[in-house]
């Protein structure tokens, strides 16, 4: 919100300084307006704003003066200035070279202003040298900034050059070299500006020109900058004691002026001479013979004569512009490589690419800030030679490298993005594979999926020469951390495979298909390698031995990777039968032969490993829940016994007890026939112990009593589809076999089903049904006397009608006494009126309870 509410404050002060200046000037309807960036001229009065021509967008500068910044001054001084103003801004637009500052509209006046566009600038050299006059707010690239040694040399070599086009070819003497008057533009160039005291000479044969001394009438911004002024031009006044004379100066008046920018320039902007503006001062430091300066701090060693010469009071004494720009000091690997850049476009091919081989070598000597400004835009404008641009990329990119993420996106990737669409020739996208992860961290993710990308993508068409192909698949692995997952399994991964199951697809690039995809395994999950790539590699076209063992490898290292591994169903059912038949394959080489037998053995003693160990768990669990069946019915053995002999006095003790219970008298009738007789005994004498003593006697050859009965699913299917009614129930106390009575306290609804159900198993009837055929009982009112027809018992431990539990809750707490016998336990119905003697049946041994129970 504060960087919000900041743009904000600027753009409203922006639009407050440009309301009321420009809306009547005549530039504003050719160009747009931006913020303000600098000032530069006479007391920095021109304001320097940024913008771009409406029409083109063509980035430019936009220069403002304001007609009432001028208001401090008197009438005459503010008509003269601004006639000085115009005339210098018209001798610059006629001017045309590299190191003079480019007018792209002239100048335009309005009431309020005067206004003219040029090519984009930084801001004045005053400004760089920390004088922010006339700038509010100041710009947040002009705060701290500091010029390189190798801008400073290149920048003075720029400006003499310029004095020397302006002093040979123009025949013009500036008269106001001073850092107001030099601008520096967005590439870090030096540019002459301010012609406004400026004087051509009449005589082409003449050495000299006519310039006008400082006139103390007139006020200091209406004269040259009298700190940098030559001292000759004030030694006549001080002669003859005129006012204003006009005298002829050399082009030494203006290296002069360059000798006191060099020391101002390594003086924190700071003239070598104090002069205020006073003209008077100026004369009395042009007539003393002490002007030769003796301390120049800050400048370097190598150049102080040099200054000393140029700031020599005599003019004679003074080196001209081809004599200092022969000087060793600008004999430095950086400023001759930026020279070189400014004369690329007069070099044939061959000399461009003997450059660019050797500039990687250089660019690390070179600031950051000279890289981006100065070296890229000359290197971007060889981009249109696509023969030049696998020399000239490589430079970019190490450029890039050293760039932060902001000043990539700003200057570099706009230069990039046409390179990026470019097949031709084959190494500018190898170079930009190489260099792959630089281009995936720096460059945003939205242009990631605009840009970068689909230059892999059209490098893996199957259009593609095979040598972009091959050169792509090799270097994808490198920078597959960098992609994300989305792009990896819908856009990356498909090609690859299509490239590699193409019918006629070359043998190379095929195998660097499968290569590629190997290394990638570590890139991918397993869902992926198990739906897409292990399906796709027995559907190439081809067995040749270099791909069946790119094959052989893709499987291997699927197989041994840690995070993905492959199962052994696949193993067993697509990949073996699979690798098989490739074991006579007559290409394979022994070595060949060889690998592909262990990968195979080793597949199989996975699978019967892991196959092995699945089996060993199964039967284990089997174990452990027999052993816990058999603890469970030795627990509810101990629970009965407690119960029998003291009673339970917990509701779990009487659970327990009520399931042992309800299982004994399952078996009570398949008892022998004398411990059927003890029980009937003791239920004859005392009927209220009847339940005891059938618990008593329920114990079967060892006493232990099974805790339940496996039972098939149709039978407990029809125990719980039985309805709830109350069915009549035999008592197994009554002896005589008359129908008990029913009352609520025995109407038990699993009774009644386990009863229908033995029933429904083959007519099987209560114990006391048992009789031979002559004392069988013919009414089913079950009520004849059991001393006319006395009751046998058979020997065999049949199951006959279970108990009735006595409380109605039992059922609820213990389901196990919802398990009855199978019914294939019966093999045949038996009738109740078969003869049975006891010699017809035998007692059951242990072997056909544990029969019963399995």
């Amino acid at each position: 919100m504060d960087m919000l509410n900041k743009l904000k404050s600027t753009v409203s002060t922006t639009v407050s300084q440009l309301s009321g200046v420009l809306p009547g000037n005549p530039v504003t309807r050719e160009y747009e307006v931006g913020k303000l960036i600098g000032s530069a001229g006479p007391d920095l009065l021109w304001k320097i704003f940024s913008g771009y021509k409406k029409s083109t967008k063509q980035e430019a500068s936009i220069f403002v003066l304001e007609k009432k910044l001028l208001e401090k001054y008197s009438k005459k001084d503010r008509d003269q200035l601004v006639e000085v103003l115009r005339r210098g801004i018209a001798q610059l637009t006629r001017l045309r070279h590299p190191q003079v500052l480019t007018v792209q509209h002239p100048v335009e006046e309005s009431r309020e202003s005067l206004a003219f566009a040029t090519e984009p600038v930084f801001a004045s050299l005053a400004n760089v040298l920390g004088c922010h006059e006339n700038i509010n707010p100041v710009p947040q690239q002009l705060r701290n900034h500091k010029l390189f040694e190798v801008e400073i040399k290149y920048g003075l070599q720029q400006l003499i050059e310029g004095l020397i086009f302006l002093h040979n070819d123009v025949k013009l003497l500036h008269c106001n070299i001073c850092p107001e008057s030099i601008v520096v533009n967005q590439q870090g160039a030096f540019k002459i500006f301010g012609f406004d005291f400026c004087t051509s000479s009449q005589d082409p044969t003449s050495k000299l020109w006519p310039v006008r001394e400082p006139d103390p009438e007139l006020s200091h911004v209406s004269q040259p900058n009298l700190d940098y002024l030559a001292p000759e031009l004030g030694r006549n006044h001080r002669r003859h004691g005129n006012g204003a004379n006009t005298i002829g100066c050399g082009a030494s008046a203006d290296m002069y002026s360059l000798g006191c920018v060099i020391v101002s320039i390594y003086q924190n902007g700071k003239s070598p001479w104090q002069m205020d503006g006073d003209v008077e001062c100026f004369y009395r430091h042009a007539g003393s013979h002490s002007q030769s300066l003796q301390r120049m701090e800050g400048v370097p060693p190598d150049l102080v004569d040099h200054v000393r010469s140029l700031l020599h009071p005599t003019p004679e004494q003074r080196p001209d512009a081809h004599q200092l720009v022969k000087i060793s000091w600008f004999d430095d690997v950086g400023v001759k490589t930026l020279n070189y850049l400014d004369s690329l476009f007069q070099w044939d091919n061959l000399q461009k690419s003997q450059f660019f081989k050797g500039l990687p070598q250089i660019l690390p000597r070179l600031p950051e800030r000279v890289c981006l400004h100065r070296v890229m835009p000359c290197l971007a404008k060889e981009f249109v030679n696509p023969s030049m641009v696998p020399f000239i990329l490589p430079c970019s990119l190490h450029i890039a490298q050293e760039a932060s993420k902001e000043n990539y996106v700003a200057h570099i990737l706009p230069h990039l993005r046409p390179v990026m669409k470019m097949q031709e020739p084959v190494q500018i996208l190898l170079i930009f594979m190489q260099r792959m992860e630089l281009l995936l961290q720096k460059t945003p993710p939205e242009d990631v999926k605009s840009d970068v990308l689909p230059m892999i993508y059209r490098a893996l068409e199957a259009e593609a020469a095979p040598q972009i192909q091959e050169l792509c698949l090799s270097v994808i692995p490198s920078f597959a951390s960098l992609i994300d997952y989305p792009a990896m399994k819908n856009a990356l991964m498909p090609r690859i495979k299509k490239l590699c199951l193409l019918p006629s697809g070359q043998l190379s690039v095929r195998v660097n298909c499968l290569i590629c995809i190997g290394k990638l395994l570590d890139n991918v999950d397993k869902w992926l390698v198990l739906d897409d790539i292990l399906p796709m590699l027995p559907a190439i076209p081809s067995k040749d031995p270099a791909v069946v063992m790119a094959v052989l490898g893709v499987y291997k290292m699927a197989l041994e990777h840690p995070r993905l591994g492959i199962p052994k169903e696949v193993i067993a059912t697509q990949i073996v039968p699979f690798l098989f038949p490739l074991l006579v394959e007559p290409g394979l080489s022994l070595t060949q032969f060889r690998a592909l037998v262990s990968t195979i053995k080793e597949m199989l003693a996975k699978v019967e490993e892991e196959q092995k160990s699945k089996l060993e768990s199964v039967a284990a669990l089997q174990e452990e829940q027999r052993t816990a069946l058999g603890n469970l019915a030795l627990n509810d053995s101990s629970s009965q016994n407690s119960t029998s002999s003291g009673g339970a006095s917990t509701a779990s003790s009487a659970n327990n007890s009520a399931v042992s219970q309800q299982i004994d008298a399952l078996f009570s009738q398949l008892s022998t026939s004398s411990e059927t007789s003890k029980v009937k005994q003791t239920t004859a004498a005392t009927p209220a112990m009847a339940s005891s003593n059938v618990v008593a006697n329920s114990r079967i050859d060892s006493g232990i009593v099974a805790p339940a009965i496996a039972m098939p699913k149709s039978g407990m299917m029809s125990l719980r589809s039985a309805p709830n009614s109350t069915p009549t129930t035999w008592n197994n106390n009554n002896v005589n076999g008359t129908r008990a009575n029913t009352t609520a306290a025995n109407k038990d609804p699993v009774s009644s089903m386990i009863h229908s159900n033995l029933s429904a198993m083959g007519g099987i009837r209560p114990a006391n049904q048992w009789a031979p055929p002559s004392q069988a009982v013919p009414s089913p009112a079950w009520n004849h006397n059991p001393a006319a027809a006395p009751i046998q018992q058979p020997q065999m431990r049949m199951m006959a009608t279970p108990l009735v539990p006595q409380n109605q809750q039992f059922t609820q707490q213990n389901p196990m006494m919802t398990v009855m016998m199978p019914q294939s336990t019966f093999s045949q119905p038996i009738s109740p009126m078969a003869p049975t003697t006891p010699a017809a049946f035998r007692q059951l041994a242990r072997s056909d309870i544990d029969d019963l129970l399995s």
